[in-house]
């Protein structure tokens, strides 16, 4: 039998990814694998804000990984990532941080499904510099969008 190799532990990652009804997976330094749904960077955010531990040194998974996820991936000290689709916007913050990235189609920016228009995540987090200013700039979004649904009640 042969030794696991850091691309077989991967690929089984991204059979999970791709094979179950998920969007994000996660193997933490324990070798726990965890599996998550929720749209966009929620799951991350939620994981940097209750289970940051579970991201340090973690190998990841995800459907898509643009700006905004990159960021909150360098924030949480991801070590590797694969993306069934990755933005180009991504790479910069990936190499900086010195993630390994891999993908299964690389694009300009990542589109909504709904149409042709950029994703909103990666329209708010385009004048950011850098990870910390990423997750800032989403925290204060997602603050707003409570702060509008709790006023609305």
């Amino acid at each position: 039998m042969r030794p696991t190799t850091r691309i077989d532990k991967m690929k089984q990652l991204i059979d999970i990814l791709l094979h179950q009804n998920c969007s994000l997976v996660v193997k933490s330094t324990k070798g726990e694998i965890t599996s998550y749904n929720k749209k966009g960077v929620r799951d991350l955010i939620y994981l940097l804000d209750n289970d940051a531990e579970r991201l340090r040194g973690a190998m990841v998974a995800d459907k898509v990984i643009g700006k905004a996820a990159a960021g909150l991936m360098v924030r949480g000290g991801v070590v590797e990532v694969y993306a069934d689709v990755m933005s180009q916007l991504a790479l910069p913050l990936l190499q900086e941080a010195g993630i390994s990235y891999s993908f299964g189609q690389l694009v300009e920016h990542i589109v909504i499904p709904e149409g042709d228009s950029r994703c909103p995540l990666e329209q708010i987090v385009a004048d950011a510099q850098n990870a910390s200013e990423i997750e800032a700039m989403l925290r204060e979004h997602f603050a707003q969008m409570q702060a509008a649904r709790n006023h609305s009640k």
